[in-house]
This record gives C-alpha cells, sequence and structure tokens, in this order.
C-alpha cells in the first residue's frame, strides 16, 4: 500500500473505534442483543489495535527489530491476557485453553503465513535474521512440545489437584526461562548475533510519547470492551452452534491478536522481515511460556482454577504449526509459497476444529 492508502485505511480504523467503543458503552446499557453487542466488540477490538500496532511501530523503529517486535507482541498480547482474564472469572476455561491454542496457531500459520505471502508478492525473495529464527525454533519446541504435552501425559494418572501442581510448578519454570530468554537476547548476548538486513532510516509516525500514551489509552479501552465481548459467548454458542473450542480457537484467538496481524503483514510489504518475523514467533513465544502461565497462575485466585492441559487435538495441531515453521524458518529466507503453506495449514485445522 502507498502512504496515502495507509492514510485512509488509519482514518477508518480512527473512525471504527471513536464509534465502536461508545456504541458497545449505549449497547450494554440498554441491553442490546449480545449479538450485536459481539460485532461492535469486535470492531471496536480491530480498531483499537490498529493504534496499538501503529504505536508500537513507532517505537520499532526508534528502539530497533528486536525490541520494536518484543513491544508489539507484549501489548498485542496485552489484548488476549484481558480477554483471557474476562473469561477466567466467567468461569469458561475450556475458551481460556481454546483461545491460547488459537494464538499459537493463529500466530504461526496465520500472521506468519500471511506475511510471507504478503511480502512475497510484491519481494521474490525476503531475508530474515538466521540467527534470532534458530533461537526461536529452539524455544518453540521448548514451549510447546515439552511443556505442553508434559502436563497432559502426567496428568492421566494424577488426580485433579496433583495435575494442577504439576501445572503451577510447569508455570514457573517457563516463566523463569522466558525472562531468562529477554535477559539473552537484550543484554547479555545483544549484537553478537546481528542480522545481515540493514534496514533504510525511517521517521516514526509518533513520538516515543506520543506513542506511549496511544498504547496506554488503547488498552485501557481493549479491557472494558473485553469484559462485554465475553458476556455474549454463551450466546453465540446457542445461536450458531458454536462449541467454546471454536469461540476460542478461532473467533477470541483472531480478535484478541488482532494488533499482530496488521503489524507483521504490514511490515513484511514494507520488507522488514526481521521485525515481522519477530513479532509473529515472539508473540507465540510470550503466548505459551508467559501468558499461558501467567493465566494458570491467576485463576488460582478465581473460583476455578485453570491447569495447564490442553485436549490432544490442540496439542497435536499446535506440535505440527510448530514443526512446520521450524523447518521452514530455518534457512532465514521466506517467499510467497512457503506463506501459503502455512496459511493452508491454518485453514485445514479451522476446519477440523469447527466440526470437532
Amino acid at each position: 500500500m502507498n502512504r496515502n492508502e495507509v492514510e485512509e485505511l488509519n482514518k477508518i480504523f480512527t473512525a471504527m473505534a471513536f464509534i465502536g467503543v461508545p456504541l458497545v458503552l449505549i449497547g450494554s446499557y440498554l441491553k442490546w442483543s449480545d449479538i450485536w453487542i459481539f460485532v461492535l466488540c469486535c470492531i471496536s477490538i480491530i480498531a483499537l489495535a490498529a493504534f496499538i500496532g501503529r504505536a508500537t511501530e513507532s517505537l520499532a523503529i526508534v528502539s530497533g527489530p528486536r525490541i520494536g517486535g518484543l513491544l508489539n507482541a507484549t501489548f498485542g498480547n496485552a489484548v488476549e491476557l484481558i480477554i483471557s482474564i474476562f473469561t477466567l472469572k466467567a468461569g469458561l476455561i475450556g475458551i481460556v485453553l481454546a483461545s491460547l491454542t488459537g494464538s499459537v496457531l493463529g500466530n504461526l500459520l496465520l500472521v506468519l503465513g500471511l506475511s510471507f505471502f504478503a511480502g512475497g508478492l510484491k519481494h521474490k525473495r525476503q531475508n530474515f535474521s538466521i540467527y534470532d529464527a534458530r533461537f526461536n525454533s529452539a524455544l518453540l519446541i521448548f514451549a510447546v512440545v515439552v511443556a505442553f504435552v508434559i502436563p497432559e501425559v502426567f496428568s492421566v494418572t494424577m488426580d485433579t489437584q496433583t495435575g494442577l501442581n504439576l501445572s503451577i510448578g510447569i508455570s514457573i519454570i517457563l516463566i523463569l526461562i522466558y525472562l531468562a530468554g529477554l535477559l539473552f537476547k537484550l543484554f547479555t548476548h545483544r549484537g553478537v548475533y546481528s542480522s545481515e538486513n540493514h534496514e533504510t532510516e525511517e521517521v516514526p509516525e509518533w513520538t516515543k510519547k506520543k506513542a506511549m500514551i496511544v498504547l496506554l489509552l488503547s488498552t485501557v479501552a481493549v479491557a472494558f470492551v473485553s469484559e462485554k465481548l465475553v458476556h455474549t459467548f454463551g450466546t453465540l454458542g446457542e445461536k450458531f452452534g458454536w462449541t467454546e473450542l471454536f469461540i476460542g480457537v478461532i473467533i477470541v484467538a483472531i480478535v484478541g491478536n488482532a494488533a499482530e496481524h496488521s503489524s507483521a503483514i504490514t511490515l513484511a510489504m514494507k520488507n522488514k522481515m526481521d521485525i515481522s518475523v519477530e513479532i509473529a514467533i515472539g508473540s507465540t513465544l510470550q503466548i505459551a511460556m508467559f501468558v499461558a502461565p501467567v493465566l494458570v497462575l491467576i485463576s488460582l485466585m478465581m473460583p476455578q482454577a485453570m491447569p495447564l492441559i490442553f485436549t490432544w487435538p490442540e496439542l497435536i495441531a499446535m506440535i505440527t504449526a510448530t514443526l512446520l515453521v521450524v523447518n521452514i524458518c530455518h534457512d532465514g529466507e521466506s517467499n510467497w509459497f512457503e506463506g501459503l503453506i502455512l496459511f493452508a495449514a491454518y485453514l485445514i485445522m479451522g476446519i477440523g476444529f469447527y466440526l470437532l
């Protein structure tokens, strides 16, 4: 997209946010249909996610690809975390676990796939840091294949409380390893494995102060809208015959991660693949190694605690997505066909969860 098209799109998202959020407030007060509230909430969250994406892109230009990608993933996942906390409060543990699964699948297959595809249509061959790709691949296998599978395997012979204790222990380890990984990438080994890509100079859209203010206000607005969104899930399931698994894996995950979706794809089209890949894979790692464990610990203060135990369809889907991404990203290069493969895998899994 050229500059004029981007400006027009930003105007549309701005209008959606400033109209959508007040309508959610009015609709909730006047007891509008849950279906309309759901639509308004989704529109509002996606529009607010666009603000989050623009703010974090401005910060990324100032801070560099790694910190910029981390900021984008963090504030993008703040939406997911907020929605999940309200969902936990409502006792919908199945939807929370399914939304975590959906976030992993969405970031690895949908976001990364569309980024490779959109960027590849404009640039035949795109490169990103092979060192970051290898580092992230190891963490992905650890977080998804090891940390998510172990609770399911061992919990078979455990009672409920023992299984919960296992989840708590694994959650604490995951959080510590995630923080250690940030220490490794951003401090002790920062610059040791530098990317071969040299980004051109670019002026950020907003100043650092303005970007931080927009991030704060957008996150607060998302928190308000998310609470209203959660109350519509029951009606959605009854009206359309959707299961909690489908709502969590597809609907909540796509809406909750709208910030990463838009930012990663836009940056890929600008040939900024280091940031785009860091957003998609970094967000996945943050979901698996920080958001999910934090939700387990937060659930201990809720009426019903949430163990870190996924269903086998969820586990197999996440493992398959992880191995596919690790294999495609190992060479530090991407093209539109690899993006199409990832997107096709997402569609296949989406059909499976819909019919399950």
